[in-house]
């Protein structure tokens, strides 16, 4: 089943994208990765002789897949014009569901918004005022512990 499998998902993966990498899981399925669309398919054997489980998910930023979003059983025998169809709705269905919003560079901090946006991280002239204030309070408690004062 292996063997029918790959040449499904050979013809599969040319009537959804132009641009696709297939090849087989260790569990012994096939992914059919559309990198320019963030997405994949996963075609594995199902219960059935002629049943195939049909899984579609995103590929996040790293290249990485995330787990599958929708799954849907069909039918090999069914043609490859069938199962395209069944592979464009779970598509569709992946898209449709929320995102999580996209983080920064830092690991989910934004970056501020206005002056201090074009600055970086320079430290402001108040900040210099309160380490000056606090260099002054040391400065008058040393000097009236050594009875300088």
């Amino acid at each position: 089943m292996s063997a029918q499998l790959r040449e499904t998902a050979s013809e599969l993966a040319g009537l959804l994208w132009r641009e696709h990498t297939v090849y087989r899981e260790r569990a012994g399925g096939v992914v059919i990765r559309g990198e320019h669309v963030q997405r994949w398919i996963s075609l594995s054997p199902a219960g059935g002789r002629d049943e195939v489980l049909v899984r579609a998910g995103r590929i996040l930023d790293g290249g990485t897949t995330a787990p599958a979003r929708s799954e849907a059983v069909a039918r090999l025998s069914a043609g490859s014009g069938e199962l395209a169809a069944v592979c464009r709705r779970l598509l569709s269905e992946t898209a449709v569901t929320p995102t999580a919003v996209p983080r920064g560079r830092r690991g989910g901090q934004r970056k501020p918004r206005g002056r201090a946006a074009t600055r970086g991280r320079h430290t402001s002239l108040a900040s210099w005022g309160v380490v000056a204030a606090v260099v002054a309070v040391i400065g008058l408690y040393v000097a009236s512990a050594t009875g300088r004062i």
